[in-house]
């Protein structure tokens, strides 16, 4: 069973470290026989929070937004890389992940997360597993933390060194949880609608 998995990305930042985590999870991805595709919310480019895509009346939202809420609707889960900013998740993948709500609903989610030093963004983590069960999506257990982003890659995106070797060793069993969740909220939907 082919699953398509959403990847998010947040930073808007000029040097940006983690948009080679994003991308390399996309490959890692595709290469267990599922597909991925990046969002990048620095690409996507939402306006700051004015008003929800829900808000707009049908037909009426920025041509972006709707795109995005189409994607979202279509794909089976979802995979948040945030970096940490100031023990919490950057501003531009909270912007983008705000702008909708019940087009999250009943999906399972993953949280993969990084910092310059050794704590790894587990702390954006705690506050961004919180932000995304509130709005509707049920959050695996299993989080892929990578620290040291500088040097955790090599200049063509390969992990490298002792923090990519740790990421290489745990991104299967993570990947594993996404997919089974994935796999039973599928089943689920198809055997009975959504509760609201």
């Amino acid at each position: 069973m082919s699953r398509h998995i959403l990847v998010f990305y947040g930073s808007y930042r000029r040097d940006r470290q983690g948009i080679r985590l994003a991308q390399w999870i996309v490959g890692a991805i595709g290469a267990r026989g599922d597909s991925a595709e990046l969002i990048d919310a620095k690409a996507v480019d939402l306006p700051m929070l004015d008003r929800m895509y829900k808000e707009y009346p049908k037909g009426g939202a920025p041509a972006a937004m709707e795109e995005l809420a189409d994607k979202i609707r279509n794909a089976d889960g979802f995979l948040f890389v945030t970096g940490e900013y100031n023990w919490g998740p950057q501003p531009g993948l909270k912007n983008l992940t705000d702008h909708y709500l019940e087009e999250w609903f009943w999906r399972p989610a993953a949280i993969a997360c990084y910092s310059a030093g050794p704590w790894s963004g587990v702390r954006a983590m705690m506050g961004w597993r919180d932000t995304l069960g509130e709005m509707g999506m049920a959050v695996t257990s299993s989080i892929l933390p990578v620290g040291r982003i500088g040097g955790a890659f090599d200049a063509d995106g390969e992990p490298t060194g002792e923090d990519g070797a740790r990421l290489v060793k745990s991104f299967p069993r993570f990947a594993d949880d996404l997919n089974w969740w994935i796999d039973a909220a599928k089943a689920q939907r198809a055997k009975q609608d959504p509760p609201y």
